[in-house]
């Protein structure tokens, strides 16, 4: 996959050159904050493989410090954008959000869905791929 990207306001600017070793989509609770309250379609990719092009100074970051192991979540500082989090089970991987590529489309589906016990009535789980009520495997 080769694809640029960014946040809303434009001040973060990125390409991604290489193929995703994730795709899914997650209902969890932290994704529907992070997301207004829709699940959270991402991908993962190997850090190397997005590289910026403008606006890395712009960038922000959240942990929480009551959670162990807890997900740092990378935002446009100036216009608040969620860009991808950072795993401490996948050291070397970002794990971006489809809606910051320029043409989301590129993915294609899902590969999988987790975190279904959490799904909102009005969340769509969509059929032909594997869903897990919490994490796979």
């Amino acid at each position: 996959m080769n694809a640029t990207g960014g946040c809303y306001c434009k001040a973060i600017r990125f390409t991604v050159d290489g193929e995703p070793f994730m795709k899914a989509q997650c209902h969890c609770r932290e994704c529907q904050y992070f997301s207004g309250g829709q699940p959270n379609f991402f991908f993962a990719i190997k850090k190397t493989d997005l590289t910026f092009q403008s606006g890395e100074e712009q960038l922000g970051s959240f942990t929480r410090t009551d959670l162990a192991d807890a997900v740092t979540r990378q935002f446009c500082k100036t216009c608040g954008t969620p860009l991808w989090s950072i795993s401490p089970q996948l050291p070397g991987a970002l794990i971006p959000k489809a809606g910051i590529l320029d043409e989301p489309s590129l993915l294609g589906s899902p590969q999988l869905v987790m975190q279904t016990a959490d799904a909102q009535p009005f969340h769509h789980i969509p059929g032909g791929i594997p869903a897990f009520a919490r994490f796979p495997g």
